[in-house]
C-alpha cells in the first residue's frame, strides 16, 4: 500500500475528509491504469463527506453518487480495503442524507512463502 493511500485512510477514519481528499488526489494524479478510477472514487467519497460536514447536502449527494458508481465496479476486497463495506457505508449515508463516521477497514496483506 502506498504512503498516500495509507495517510488518506488515517485522515478519512478520523473525519478529516479534506485532508484525505488531498492525499488521495495526489495519488490519483500519479496513477495510470485500472487503479486510477478506484482512487478517484476514494477522492469523491472524501469530498462528498466533506460537503455533508460543511452543510452542503446537495454537493455531498452528488459526490457520493459518483464515488459509489466507481467503487462498486471493483472487487469486495481491493487494495487491502474492505471495499464492499465502504460502498455499503457510503450508500447508507446517501440514502439517509446524514453524515456518520465511516471506518475504512484494511485487510491484512497475504504473505506468500516460496518453497525451499
Amino acid at each position: 500500500m502506498t504512503d498516500l493511500l495509507a495517510e488518506g485512510i488515517i485522515f478519512f477514519n478520523n473525519g478529516r475528509y479534506f485532508e484525505a481528499h488531498e492525499r488521495w488526489e495526489d495519488l490519483w494524479r500519479r496513477t495510470r491504469g485500472p487503479l486510477k478510477l478506484f482512487y478517484q472514487g476514494l477522492v469523491q467519497a472524501a469530498v462528498g463527506l466533506h460537503h455533508f460536514a460543511r452543510g452542503n447536502p446537495n454537493g455531498g449527494r452528488a459526490q457520493l453518487t459518483k464515488s459509489i458508481d466507481k467503487l462498486a465496479e471493483y472487487p469486495a476486497r481491493f487494495c487491502q480495503i474492505d471495499n464492499e463495506q465502504l460502498v455499503a457505508d457510503l450508500r447508507t449515508i446517501l440514502e439517509e442524507g446524514v453524515i456518520r463516521p465511516i471506518n475504512i477497514v484494511l485487510e491484512p496483506r497475504a504473505v506468500i512463502q516460496s518453497e525451499l
